[in-house]
């Protein structure tokens, strides 16, 4: 089974579209939020389409969505989504996942959660900064964002076969790899 990660998409088509290149063949695909707008502390980014981005995700059936704090009920109308909700958990065969956008708690907070409901993994996004560790048992993944990455590479996660890799976009390569 491989599970997809990614976040922040922020409206680029190009640039999602890329990552949902290399995550095609994953089972599932969580996105962390941010889906469609830019936000006020973004610049404009380069392929900044969110009509045909949203026309786009509509017609894909394996997404599943976390409400980010740049997205609103209207991302949901259009995208035709699920995007109410600011975090949930996943049951992937062995993966059980706590995913969540990540702009209102700490880390340790995300883990504590994600401990209370049993997840072993725990994903969000938010501050386009690539995370891959494990904190005692818990495995932390911020897949980084795909468009407008704060730490110079635009990225993506994919979990299989008991690793976890993050994924440069722009050349599909393993930047950073966890076995967990």
């Amino acid at each position: 089974m491989k599970i997809g990660i990614l976040s922040d998409t922020h409206g680029d088509i190009v640039q999602t579209k890329k990552a949902l290149k290399i995550l095609k063949d994953c089972d599932y695909i969580i996105h962390c939020g941010d889906v469609l707008y830019h936000g006020p502390r973004n610049d404009l980014p380069k392929n900044y389409n969110p009509r045909d981005l949203a026309a786009y995700l509509s017609t894909l059936e394996n997404i599943y969505y976390i409400r980010g704090n740049c997205d609103s009920d209207v991302d949901e109308m259009v995208i035709k989504k699920d995007l109410k909700s600011k975090s949930k958990v996943f049951n992937f065969g062995k993966y059980n996942i706590f995913a969540i956008h990540g702009y209102e708690e700490t880390e340790d907070e995300r883990i504590k959660k994600a401990r209370e409901v049993n997840a072993n993994i725990v994903v969000s996004g938010h501050t386009h900064i690539k995370v891959l560790k494990k904190v005692g048992n818990t495995v932390v993944i911020n897949p980084g964002s795909t468009t407008i990455p704060k730490d110079g590479t635009s990225s993506c996660a994919i979990i299989s076969n008991k690793t976890v890799d993050l994924i440069n976009i722009e050349n599909a390569y393993i930047i950073d790899s966890l076995i967990i």
